[in-house]
């Protein structure tokens, strides 16, 4: 008897030392009246959960070897990594919801685009908290491709974290000219049968909003609140023209690949002559790491590509709010976007205006290492064109699966 109370306090106590290493969640209405010295001390000794796209070794790198240590270090915070990325975390949150779970799994998740108006939908973000931020009045909020994702505005409800734009990617040995517009395209397809195909996934679908806003006639097209009579008109055009030439695709268009990392693979071992993808093309780490030839170049459509920004949020029923802060807002930091930019890393274009910064941190900015094979966001800006409304990307997955793959 006397053994089994023994065991039972042994018990309790490892229970009430566990509760008093972990923070009680914050009361969300105070924390967005909290000086920042409040939230530092909320955000101290806390344990943040992080849901990101964990596709690119250079960003996992970044993330589990720089910024989980530095977080650690600086704040006392253990931040944890799981994958997913638009679909799962708008699953995750109506789960919840459905379930009526007050403090969820996840605080803290990277997204953009349709993810974030799928959020605002069903009131899945947690904010405004952008303005609490320090590192915020670095940022230059009256850039509309920072201020604006995919024609909402952020409103203070997720903080950009890296600014780019899509491109096309090739070999210049094997295509010294490739194809610069739609025409083109079709002359390159019946040219060069089997060297081209389209993703099923985020990046393929970013593509043919590039091209549906050239069948609509210029980049500005699809600017604007989504137009169903627009979508209906255009879209009819693209599939025409996709199902046209589908004969010339990649296995004769009988099968699309479902990830960008696999179109990059078929591109790397000779099958595609093209490929493409944002972060100018993400072509740096693949040449540097021997996936892509030396020869890899990247350039914008002629009518135009994507150009848009990424951004953190905080999901409604994070349970660590301010730790969440506190590492987003160790993420804008100068060191932090500074380490992001490195071409030899994650290569990454920071969010940080220029005008802004100390001149100590300007200089070292200007002089960071500086990619040696893909182009430069400056070199494309005079192609970019501004994202769409979100439910023309939603609508493009869905028509695409009926309207090309099954066809």
């Amino acid at each position: 008897m006397k053994r089994t109370k023994y065991i039972l306090f042994g018990f309790l106590m490892s229970v009430i030392v566990l509760s008093c290493k972990e923070k009680v969640p914050q009361d969300s209405n105070k924390l967005k009246s909290a000086s920042w010295e409040e939230i530092e001390e909320n955000a101290e000794g806390t344990t943040v959960n992080f849901m990101m796209w964990q596709g690119s070794t250079a960003i996992n790198d970044y993330i589990n070897n720089y910024v989980v240590p530095s977080v650690k270090k600086k704040f006392n915070i253990d931040l944890q990594i799981s994958g997913g990325q638009g679909p799962e975390i708008v699953q995750l949150v109506m789960g919840e919801k459905q379930a009526d779970i007050e403090q969820g799994q996840v605080d803290m998740v990277w997204i953009n685009g349709e993810t974030f108006f799928q959020l605002r939908k069903i009131e899945g973000l947690w904010g405004p908290f952008v303005g609490l931020l320090p590192n915020a009045s670095l940022i230059n909020f009256e850039d509309s491709y920072i201020s604006t994702d995919f024609q909402q505005a952020v409103n203070g409800m997720e903080a950009p974290w890296s600014v780019n734009q899509f491109a096309i990617v090739y070999d210049s040995e094997k295509l010294p000219s490739p194809p610069k517009s739609i025409p083109e395209l079709e002359k390159f397809l019946r040219e060069h049968p089997g060297t081209f195909t389209i993703s099923n996934d985020f990046t393929g679908m970013t593509l043919l909003k590039s091209f549906m806003a050239e069948l609509g006639g210029g980049p500005n097209a699809l600017n604007g609140s989504f137009d169903e009579e627009k979508y209906n008109q255009l879209s009819e055009k693209l599939w025409s023209f996709i199902n046209n030439n589908k004969q010339y695709f990649w296995k004769e268009g009988s099968t699309f690949p479902k990830e960008q990392s696999k179109m990059n693979q078929l591109y790397a071992n000779g099958e595609l002559l093209i490929a493409y993808g944002f972060s100018e093309g993400g072509i740096e780490d693949k040449v540097l790491t021997g996936l892509y030839p030396k020869s890899t170049k990247g350039y914008a459509w002629e009518n135009g590509t994507i150009r848009n920004s990424n951004y953190l949020g905080i999901l409604h029923n994070a349970p660590q709010k301010a730790g969440a802060m506190q590492v987003i807002n160790f993420l804008l930091s100068p060191e932090a976007q500074l380490k992001k930019a490195d071409a030899n890393g994650m290569d990454s274009n920071t969010v940080l205006s220029m005008d802004k910064l100390e001149p100590e941190w300007k200089e070292k900015f200007l002089d960071a290492r500086k990619r040696q094979y893909g182009p430069t966001l400056k070199q494309l800006e005079v192609n970019a064109i501004e994202e769409p409304a979100p439910e023309y990307m939603i609508r493009l997955y869905e028509d695409f699966r009926k309207r090309v793959i099954e066809n």
